[in-house]
């Protein structure tokens, strides 16, 4: 499964793009999209929902992960980076791909598994669970890798959620004496 992590903002969108496949994370791109201060907010809008849109085109993501609003001390920033974000949602939307969102607090915990870890202490993980050669740059990609790592995470959490409940009812329903043919498919999913 290929998933895209999203670090939102107006003037830069952190993205990271990771592929995981029999257990291993593999970094296809990172970086960031950029729009100029100078432009009116339409046009910076416009020009992340058309860099992103070309994103996952080129590499058909079926999730997306993005960075969720958390408080700002300026008004004036939360409303920015809402619009980018609700923005970013409809690129995801348009695109049909699935979208989950993460808290600062969150990604730390999935990432170091301590909820006030510093930035440093994130991406040095990062570096090591993707096992980049350097930490990734700028911090706003490193970030958005963060929360596509977060992301993967969840996701395999949630399996092995599953698993476990429908192993656990299958223990239940296991007569006290089964041949190994009988025990082998009612784990396989196959008909006793």
């Amino acid at each position: 499964m290929i998933i895209l992590g999203i670090d939102p903002g107006t003037a830069i969108v952190g993205f990271g793009i990771i592929e995981y496949k029999n257990k291993t994370f593999t970094v296809l791109d990172y970086g960031c999209i950029y729009t100029e201060k100078n432009l009116e907010m339409p046009r910076r809008l416009s020009i992340i929902y058309e860099e992103l849109d070309k994103l996952i085109k080129k590499y058909n993501p079926e999730y997306i992960a993005i960075e969720d609003i958390f408080y700002f001390k300026n008004n004036k920033t939360v409303i920015s980076v809402s619009q980018a974000r609700g923005v970013i949602l409809l690129c995801a939307e348009k695109n049909n791909l699935k979208i989950s969102a993460y808290t600062p607090l969150q990604v730390k915990m999935g990432i170091t598994g301590y909820g006030r870890s510093e930035k440093k202490q994130i991406q040095k993980m990062v570096q090591k669970i993707l096992k980049l050669k350097e930490i990734p740059k700028p911090d706003d990609a490193a970030d958005a890798l963060a929360i596509a790592v977060t992301h993967i995470n969840e996701l395999n959490s949630r399996l092995s959620l599953h698993i476990a409940k429908i192993n656990k009812k299958k223990l239940k329903d296991i007569p006290d004496k089964i041949t190994a043919n009988e025990f082998k498919n009612l784990f396989a999913g196959e008909k006793k």
